[in-house]
């Protein structure tokens, strides 16, 4: 899964948050103003009152729009703020907490990262080289009286330092801030990408479940329907022919018909129960039919007109119900599909071979010659049982006449699904 870069676009309540926030501070910049020029905090080189009215509407201004010009606005605050420092406009508080939500913005919010770096770190430097040459024009100033330059530790010395750190710990927060928010809101837009995918993942697997039940119930009703329907048509044909000369035969075809319509019963009423069972177990075929049982499908074969033969090799070992279930099915229809095509005067020979390392069926009838394979809903279905088993498949018309249905199942395989 490739990775996709971050960015971070501003909402319409964000700007609507930034054009309120930009009020307060104008309002909040204007009283700060009128108060620090009334209380003198440049002294008598303090600049006249209305020249903080420009300087807070350039420093609070812009703060509109730091979400989407990050880099502007913080060069523009931070460069406002170093004049009317420089000129001692009458007004710093508002300024400072300018320029501090812009330096934060431009971590939080400014999707070039290289340049987020280049912006802050310039206008950081910048402040401290005009930090230092502010301090130092003012120690001149301040040298030139006796009782001040008393040492390393005067007051005058005592202010800078305090100046100094509180600069440090001021732009060092601003810097912090920012670069933590951005990371938050990047973990945040992770785990929303990862939780978009796991939910259509989800949303995949369980389209492809329903799919794969899907085909697992058509399956089982093409098996169903096509084996006893199919029983049923030959016996009903045969009783009709028989009726009126050997009436006790066609007795007995007609107990046959009746048996084979109860077992059709019995299976739909075996799948119904499955697909009702509340937290189905699809992995658990609709049926409960063993290797064994593939006796009687041979027995049911003969009944309805084609002779089969039933052949057990090698010792049997125990195979797990999907599998049995399974071979089962692909006896079923190769018998099924051998009865309607092979033709007057067919058998078939069914043999369940146990090999040291696999269990092999085998399903071969005579008849009639095959020159072209059509493929349909019932080999489909074989395939499709032989590979969910784990094992391989053999759909071949002989040369002489028939055609071979071979499955067989690695021993490893049915170790596996235990």
């Amino acid at each position: 899964m490739g990775t996709m870069s971050f960015t971070r676009t501003p909402s319409e309540r964000n700007r609507r948050g930034d054009l309120l926030l930009a009020g307060v501070l104008f309002v909040g910049g204007i009283l700060s103003a009128a108060l620090s020029s009334i209380a003198g905090i440049y002294g008598d080189a303090q600049a006249d009152l209305w020249t903080a009215l420009p300087y807070v509407v350039i420093v609070t201004a812009p703060l509109a729009l730091r979400r989407r010009y990050p880099a502007t606005v913080a060069i523009v605050v931070s460069v406002a703020y170093f004049v009317a420092v420089t000129l001692r406009i009458p007004e710093m508080y508002v300024g400072n907490i300018a320029m501090f939500i812009a330096l934060y913005t431009v971590g939080a919010w400014m999707n070039d990262r290289r340049g987020a770096v280049y912006v802050r770190v310039g206008i950081i430097l910048g402040m401290f080289v005009w930090l230092i040459i502010v301090m130092y024009r003012d120690a001149i100033q301040e040298a030139e009286k006796a009782d001040v330059a008393a040492g390393l530790f005067s007051p005058y010395v005592a202010m800078m330092m305090l100046n100094l750190l509180v600069n440090v710990l001021y732009f060092g927060g601003a810097y912090y801030f920012g670069e933590r928010s951005w990371l938050a809101a990047q973990e945040r837009d992770t785990l929303a990408r990862r939780t978009a995918e796991l939910e259509a993942e989800r949303e995949v697997s369980a389209a492809q479940a329903v799919a794969l039940d899907r085909v697992r119930i058509a399956r089982e009703l093409h098996d169903v329907v096509a084996h006893h329907v199919s029983v049923m048509g030959v016996q009903a044909g045969a009783a009709r022919l028989l009726v009126d000369q050997d009436p006790e035969q066609a007795k007995r075809i007609l107990g046959g018909i009746e048996e084979a319509s109860r077992a059709a019963i019995g299976d739909f009423r075996q799948l119904l129960e499955t697909l009702r069972a509340p937290g189905g177990e699809t992995d658990d075929p609709a049926s409960t039919h063993t290797l064994d049982d593939i006796a009687q499908l041979a027995s049911s074969s003969t009944d309805a007109g084609l002779p089969t033969a039933y052949t057990v090799i090698g010792d049997p070992v125990d195979v797990p119900d999907v599998v049995s279930v399974n071979l089962y099915r692909i006896a079923q229809e190769a018998l099924t599909n051998a009865r309607r095509h092979a033709g007057v005067g067919a058998t078939a020979d069914v043999r369940v071979r146990y090999e040291p390392d696999a269990v092999e069926l085998e399903v071969v009838n005579t008849g009639r010659t095959i020159t072209a394979l059509r493929p349909g809903l019932g080999q489909l279905g074989m395939r499709e049982r032989a590979h969910a088993s784990g094992g391989t498949i053999e759909l071949a018309p002989r040369p002489q006449g028939g055609f071979r249905v071979r499955a067989n199942v690695p021993l490893r395989v049915l170790e596996g699904t235990r």
